[in-house]
């Protein structure tokens, strides 16, 4: 958990970065996205001027911002990303890498290749990799053409423009959300406009950021674990995966919707509407089709596990009976397919007072969802008999798959 909250921050302090270095050429098209977050600042009750005030040294633009922002992005940003990259390292020198399940490898143990000369080998092709790219695009691609667009103005409208990923899906949320919503209250008013996304983008970044502390409280599993779980695995961890890149890919795709609305001769208004409908649709179908997808490939793993490989050669018995010939799974292969952990759904028990209380209730619920569909592995005995009759037993369907039939 320690690890995922410092790759947390390593995420959110390259969108600062990119935003940082972003904003410092004081163009056109770099003002307007600093007005941007100015604005939602700003639409924070009470405090919200001050805040603005503050960081741009005045009135918007002000006076301050571009030294600020300048320390901000060649030093102290940098700095913490360092940082947190040391923090990573000495956390895998402690508790070691993780690996895939394999004969002899556990949550105790270390397999795989040395650190020297293997991973220090492909560290280094990565690093010439990406700084060949880096390089490349650099000396032939025009990456933020500032003479287009000439010195930050508030008079002019640029369009066109799309933002980029630390910063766009910011703002096709503010493009979602309604724009009648203020209210005024005690002498303060109240932009739910602009709240809204803010909030809503906080929450986000908040349960990414959590995740990890709700599923070990859900399983009620604080065991140290080092061997990884496979995507179909974790149908509903991989599930709720989908879902949230499929939130942030519709915010970063709404911050697009007057390209989308030009090129396709669309009505501005209707892609609005689509990508709102899509913004509460598209996570939830993503979460169903991937663990359904999930849940079909366990299916698929114990089949084969049962059943053996296809091979594509059909023979011909001597009673006319025509069959496919499967052949067995090596050892290796059987024991990826066959050893995950089969987590079940927690039962509600009373306490020692003989009460039920409501976190107990809460997570009861939340571990049916997790694990009330889900396919067993595949045990030994199963195994046995499907060695021994030459077929596999009934494989068994989740309950949703019992009451379609």
């Amino acid at each position: 958990e320690i690890n995922w909250l410092v790759g947390f921050m390593l995420f959110v302090l390259g969108m600062a970065a990119g935003f940082t270095g972003y904003s410092l050429p004081d163009d056109l098209l770099s003002g307007n996205g600093l007005r941007i977050i100015d604005g939602m600042i700003k639409g924070i009750p009470v405090i919200g001027t001050s805040i603005s005030s503050g960081l741009f040294g005045g009135e918007f633009p002000g006076t301050e911002v571009i030294a600020r922002l300048y320390g901000l992005h060649i030093l102290l940003v940098p700095a913490l990303i360092l940082i947190f990259i040391a923090i990573h390292l000495f956390m895998v020198v402690i508790h070691k890498h993780t690996h895939y399940s394999g004969p002899g490898r556990t949550d105790e143990n270390v397999v795989g290749y040395p650190l020297m000369p293997v991973y220090v080998a492909k560290a280094g092709g990565f690093f010439f990799i990406v700084f060949a790219v880096v390089m490349l695009i650099s000396a032939t691609f025009t990456i933020n053409p500032i003479w287009n667009y000439g010195p930050y103005d508030p008079s002019p409208v640029s369009a066109g423009t799309q933002p980029d990923w630390y910063i766009g899906w910011l703002d096709g949320a503010l493009r979602l959300a309604p724009s009648n919503l203020d209210i005024a209250f005690m002498g303060h008013t109240y932009p739910f406009g602009v709240l809204i996304p803010l909030v809503g983008s906080l929450v986000f970044l908040a349960l990414v950021a959590v995740y990890p502390f709700i599923e070990a409280w859900v399983t009620a599993d604080k065991r140290e674990h080092h061997v990884l779980d496979r995507p179909r695995n974790a149908p509903t961890r991989t599930a709720i995966g989908a879902a949230g890149v499929t939130f942030y890919g519709v915010l970063w795709a709404a911050a697009s919707t007057d390209l989308i609305a030009t090129f396709f001769h669309m009505s501005l208004n209707q892609v609005l509407v689509s990508m709102q409908i899509m913004l509460i649709a598209g996570p939830i179908f993503a979460y169903i089709v991937t663990k359904r997808t999930c849940l079909s490939l366990q299916r698929k793993d114990r089949e084969i596990v049962l059943h053996g490989r296809e091979t594509g050669r059909i023979v011909r018995l001597p009673h006319g009976e025509y069959i496919e010939v499967h052949e067995p799974l090596d050892k290796y292969e059987m024991y990826k397919l066959v050893d995950f952990k089969d987590y079940k759904p927690t039962i509600v028990r009373p306490n020692e007072k003989g009460k039920i209380t409501v976190g107990t209730r809460i997570r009861s619920a939340l571990s049916r969802i997790y694990f009330e569909d889900r396919i067993s592995p595949v045990s030994q005995t199963e195994l046995d008999q499907a060695q021994a009759h030459d077929h596999s037993p009934a494989i068994e369907g989740t309950k949703q798959d019992q009451l379609s039939k």
